[in-house]
Formats: C-alpha cells, sequence, structure tokens
C-alpha cells in the first residue's frame, strides 16, 4: 500500500503518518510546505525506510501529479487552519483550501486513486440545531465577516468532492473534524486547548474569551487517526460524509478551570471580549457538538479517550518540550 498524506507534517498528519507506518507493508509519502506544519513533527521519522517528505505547496501540480499517480490512497489534509489565520490571512486561506482541494480531487480523478478529504465542524456555521448531523443545513454569517470564509472554503471543498464523486466516480469520502487536540498541537493560530496550557505552565492568566460559556467537543488525535484509517479501508464509506469527534461538551470557562486543577497553577481567568481577541464584529458559535451516529453504526466506532486523558497528554508534551511555552 502507497499513501500520500498532503500536509503531513501537520499536527494530525504527522500523527496519521506513524499511525499507518506500523504496517511494515506501508510505503508513506508526505506533501506540506511548512507553513503551519513543521518539520519537528516529523523529524524522528525521515530515516524511516517507507517514509518520504516533500517540502512543496500542495498547488505545485507538478510535483503532487507524480505522487498522485504512484499512490493507492490520498489522504487531504492540507489546508489553512486556526481562527486567528483564518482572520489575519483570508486570502491564503480561501486559495490554499479550494484550490489545494482542486489540484488533488482533479489528479486522483485523472488517476483514480480513493481520497479522504478533511473537514470541519465550522460547515455547520451558526446552525443552532444541536447536535450536528451530516445533513444538517449550513447557516454562514455575511462575507463582511471574514471569519466565515474559512467555514464557506471547506463547504466548497465537500460539495466538489461530492461532485467529483457523482460525476467522475472518484471513490471519496468526507470527515468533519471536532476539535482534534493532542500532543504536537501549539496555539499559535488560536487553538485553545494548548494556549491554556501554555499559560497555565507559564503561570500566566488563562485567556477566556466571551462569556467562556461557549461549548466544544474535543478529540483525541489517536482516536481521530484511528477512525480516518478505519474510514479509508470500508468501501461503504465512498461518496458519504461523516461526522468525527467526541460528545463529551464542556464549556470554555469550565475547561480552563479544569486545566487550573491538572496543572496546579496558581493562574486566574481572565475574560476578553472577541473584538478585542480578533475583530470588530467577530461572530462564533454557542455550542458545538457533532452527531456521531453515522460512523458508530458503518464502523463501531467510538473515541477511547475522554477530556481528563486529552488534557493530561497535551499537559505531559508541553511539560517535556518548555522551549515550547
Amino acid at each position: 500500500m502507497k499513501v500520500l498524506i498532503t500536509g503531513g507534517a501537520g499536527f494530525i498528519g504527522s500523527h496519521l503518518s506513524e499511525l499507518l507506518l506500523k504496517d511494515e507493508e506501508t510505503q508513506v509519502t508526505v506533501i506540506d510546505s511548512l507553513s503551519t506544519g513543521k518539520y519537528r513533527n516529523v523529524q524522528a521519522l525521515t530515516g524511516h525506510p517507507n517514509y518520504r517528505l516533500i517540502v512543496a505547496p500542495v498547488t505545485d501540480t507538478s510535483l503532487l501529479e507524480p505522487l498522485v499517480a504512484d499512490c493507492d490512497h490520498v489522504y487531504h489534509l492540507a489546508a489553512a487552519v486556526g481562527v486567528r489565520r483564518i482572520i489575519e490571512q483570508p486570502v491564503d486561506t480561501i486559495e490554499t483550501n479550494i484550490l489545494g482541494t482542486e489540484a488533488v480531487l482533479s489528479l486522483a480523478a485523472k488517476y483514480h486513486k480513493k481520497v479522504l478529504i478533511a473537514s470541519t465542524s465550522e460547515v455547520y456555521g451558526k446552525n443552532t440545531k444541536v447536535p450536528f448531523k451530516e445533513e444538517d443545513d449550513s447557516v454562514f454569517g455575511a462575507t463582511t465577516k471574514s471569519r466565515w470564509s474559512y467555514a464557506c472554503s471547506k463547504a466548497i471543498d465537500e460539495f466538489l468532492a461530492l461532485a467529483y464523486n457523482k460525476e467522475k466516480g472518484l471513490p471519496v469520502v468526507i470527515v468533519r473534524f471536532f476539535n482534534t487536540v493532542g500532543p504536537r498541537q501549539t496555539g499559535r493560530y488560536g487553538m485553545v486547548i494548548p494556549n491554556l496550557v501554555r499559560q497555565a505552565l507559564k503561570e500566566q492568566p488563562l485567556t477566556v474569551y466571551g462569556d467562556g460559556r461557549q461549548s466544544r467537543c474535543f478529540t483525541h488525535v489517536r482516536d481521530s487517526i484511528r477512525c480516518q484509517k478505519a474510514l479509508m479501508n470500508e468501501p461503504r464509506a465512498v461518496g458519504e460524509v461523516f461526522n468525527l469527534g467526541s460528545q463529551e461538551e464542556v464549556t470554555i470557562e469550565r475547561l480552563a478551570q479544569r486545566i487550573l486543577e491538572l496543572t496546579g497553577s496558581k493562574s486566574e481567568l481572565q475574560y476578553i471580549p472577541y473584538e478585542e481577541a480578533y475583530e470588530s464584529g467577530f461572530e462564533d458559535m454557542r455550542r458545538r457538538v457533532p452527531d456521531t451516529s453515522k460512523v458508530r453504526a458503518l464502523l463501531g466506532f467510538a473515541p477511547d479517550s475522554h477530556l481528563d486523558d486529552i488534557l493530561k497528554d497535551v499537559i505531559a508534551y508541553f511539560r517535556e518540550h518548555p522551549e515550547l511555552h
């Protein structure tokens, strides 16, 4: 089996590479621009005989085409991620997500390769019907709110993937990630758990945006990659969209308090209005909870890790790598 992972030096992609390489018959090639992915994430893999890293953007089709032609499966994880980056670099967000996905899908169709497309819970937008089912509506804010450019770009990715499946017979699987977290994830672009853990360990105030009563469900990266691999190997998943996440809901305020308890930090919570953290008129989802019955019915999948497991692993990672905080 030959596997290509776009964005494979990122947080999720590096863990997926490790999982796939446990099979001695699997060869993994990664293409990553290292704009958000980091070489340190995959440095330990570079000496593996079945691993190869290509440093280039996924939109470079001259490099991408022979990689797609030579593989069996493509995990398309390359994307602009993180709320802060989306606000600060909207052009890069839109171009990376849409043009990168179009490049992967067109080449995969040319050589008829199976593709897993990484999408996001953001595609549900401001929909207030919780929990979110895969067939629920997307409700986006105005185009003047750059915060929604990421959600819209990923929705276009999904439309494009399903169109390739319907019109050209391309075998595609779409997964919508719900706050995947774990070791190697940094808070550079606004990821909440790494930021709060880093602040707690440095005895800094823990920044909580808004009133802190907005809630999220967090998924350990090891559960996420296990499910991705299973979906890629399941023929019945082709042409389908799946929520991939946990249903263990927690408010951001309670999340911050639990991080203080687990780290033993004496820090206090600092509430910051969204307008100060991001931009004027910033809009957020109040609750983000997945309905995971579809993937559970198909694979029998449910996350093994609970929130405390995730937090303890992230805390341990930052303590082992003090240079990151």
